[in-house]
């Protein structure tokens, strides 16, 4: 039985031979690919897919002296994605109807054509792949592509994109509204002191927990806590600029416009918590409640301090705060927290022992896998875990954040 021939296939995904050189795919057979190459050089002298039609013509000369052989090249789109794939895929098809064959060449100028693998091995085989970059642009394409795939990625878009946007945005409301400049400057400063103490991706992580979706009743939550985070800085905004004409202490100024703020901020924040905890409920996710209800104790206890320190700095109406009365709300703070927390563990100890965790997969934060529960130490609180190594390992109580068909871990 004879073989089928070879293919040497050619991909120029972002289409440059139609963009500037007006020739449309699939372009078939030497000479087509010749013609087609020296259209393309003439009209842009740098572009790398003349080179990478050139070495698909180098390949198929080496390999027609030892086999029958084909040489093609496809074409994309240029909006790439899924309008380049899609184009690339149908041209391959009616290529395989005029040219059956069992394996190619596949010959690439980068990186964004070596996506295409996938879609080539799904209907033939792959006998070689050939790279070809212009030596001075390797490296320089490589960072471009790199750049591309981490503009996509939500963490980096933010950081490029969104920062700049908030900046923008907050430049004009200040001009709208004759602030100083210094005011989106105080804002943006205060983000990025969020962001280097981490506390912004604890932040980031929280708010990405909440699920808000119309078909959920918590929805009526979330909604009633908006308008009410937007009334409490609005009325620490107004705080401030009274605040300024009646203080010169900036110490005052500052902790009249936060005891403003903080003494609306509250309500919403729990509101929002008791819609997570209203979604987790419906779901049956008793683990995860206790996380929320450390939430919730942190921020009354937090709230209660920082309030009390403002309203100790600015003293100006009763109740008045002496300098005692707030060390001891710390000291009661720090007590209740305590408290709390021990509570709120052995709760969860207690709901984690109800359950079946035997034979269940554990992975962690990241999705990575853990290993298998082989066991639950009741005394030491903790999962008697085997990896996949077979070694044994324990895993305390507190470190699960989600049980389900597996569990999962908050490390």
């Amino acid at each position: 039985m004879q073989a089928k021939p070879k293919l040497v296939l050619c991909v120029d995904r972002d289409n440059d031979l139609y963009e500037k050189a007006g020739i449309s795919g699939p372009i078939i057979g030497r000479d087509a690919n010749l013609d087609a190459a020296i259209k393309l050089g003439l009209a842009d002298p740098g572009e790398t897919d003349t080179n990478a039609i050139l070495k698909a013509i180098s390949l198929h000369d080496q390999l027609s002296k030892t086999h029958s052989v084909q040489i093609a090249t496809l074409t994309g789109s240029a909006k790439l994605g899924y309008a380049a794939d899609e184009a690339i895929s149908q041209q391959l098809d009616r290529l395989l109807e005029q040219f059956p064959t069992d394996s190619c060449v596949f010959v690439s100028d980068g990186a964004s054509d070596e996506t295409l693998l996938p879609i080539i091995q799904s209907r033939l085989k792959i006998d070689a792949v050939e790279v070809v970059t212009m030596k001075q642009a390797k490296e320089l394409e490589k960072t471009y592509f790199v750049i591309l795939e981490k503009l996509r990625e939500p963490y980096y878009a933010r950081l490029i994109f969104g920062i700049p946007a908030i900046l923008g945005i907050l430049f004009v409301v200040s001009a709208v509204l004759h602030w100083a400049w210094y005011v989106p400057v105080a804002i943006i400063s205060a983000y990025l002191l969020l962001k280097a103490f981490g506390i912004e991706e604890a932040i980031s992580r929280a708010l990405s927990s909440f699920n808000f979706s119309v078909e959920k009743i918590s929805l009526v939550v979330y909604l009633s806590a908006v308008p009410l985070i937007a009334i409490a800085f609005w009325s620490g905004y107004v705080v401030l600029l009274s605040a300024s004409e009646t203080f010169t202490s900036p110490a005052k100024i500052a902790a009249a416009a936060a005891r403003s703020v903080m003494g609306l901020l509250l309500w919403p924040i729990l509101l929002l918590l008791t819609g997570r905890v209203m979604d987790l409920v419906a779901e049956k996710r008793k683990v995860e409640i206790f996380r929320y209800g450390l939430y919730a104790v942190s921020t009354v206890l937090f709230w209660l301090v920082f309030w009390t320190g403002a309203v100790w700095i600015v003293n100006d109406t009763p109740p008045y705060v002496s300098f005692g009365d707030f060390a001891v709300v710390i000291i009661a703070a720090v007590i209740m927290g305590y408290v709390s927390i021990t509570s709120l563990r052995q709760i969860k100890r207690n709901v984690l022992l109800g359950l079946k965790l035997e034979s269940k997969e554990v992975l962690g934060a990241a999705g990575n896998y853990v290993g298998k529960v082989m066991g639950v130490d009741v005394k030491e609180g903790a999962l008697a875990v085997k990896s996949p190594l077979g070694q044994k390992m324990m895993i305390s109580m507190q470190d699960v954040e989600r049980v389900g068909e597996k569990i999962v871990l908050s490390v």
